[in-house]
């Protein structure tokens, strides 16, 4: 019980690290750095397949909850290990993106841009608790320690989801009023 009780608490502290890293790295990259000169051309096309990867991450999210609650746990391991595949592609081409543009103005006025910053900033600080909860949840699955998996998987399935999903809506926010 002890030797497991310190490997969870370096996978905790490696969890940590990981997440407080990731999430220190974006802040500063879209804060604090000039956005690189000259974009390539194609880095154009990223929101859109950054939308696209949210919405991909949304389904995956979605068949992978139908399929643990149709007792299809193959298929759900499956489902929620692509969306974490695709969750990390997502990562690294908003990397890519931003790296280049920098942080993205909204030009909206009137009763879009509260509605706008609402959606903006519950996906920004759903995404900072998502990253964590997502490893963690991750862990006790790779562990097979269902009990604790299922317990915070209820907390971070819909919390993930939100965030896929407001990502797509912050894309079309920025390309109607961007």
């Amino acid at each position: 019980m002890a030797k497991q009780m310190r490997g969870e608490r370096g996978a905790f502290a490696a969890i940590g690290i990981v997440s407080v890293s990731a999430l220190g790295f974006l802040f500063w990259l879209l804060y604090f750095r000039e956005a690189a000169a000259g974009a390539p051309a194609w880095t154009a096309s990223l929101p859109a397949v950054n939308a696209s990867l949210n919405f991909t991450s949304a389904v995956l999210l979605t068949a992978g909850g139908w399929a643990i609650r149709t007792g299809r746990r193959e298929l759900h391991m499956k489902l929620m290990l692509a969306a974490v595949s695709v969750a990390g592609v997502f990562l690294v081409s908003y990397i890519v993106y931003h790296h280049f543009h920098g942080d993205t103005r909204f030009g909206g006025e009137g009763w879009v841009r509260p509605l706008y910053f609402f959606i903006l900033v519950t996906h920004i600080v759903g995404s900072i608790v998502a990253l964590p909860m997502v490893l963690t949840t991750l862990f006790f699955a790779a562990t097979k320690r269902f009990d604790r998996h299922r317990r915070i998987a209820r907390i971070t399935f819909p919390l993930w989801l939100y965030v896929s999903v407001t990502g797509v809506a912050v894309f079309f926010f920025l390309k109607l009023w961007g």
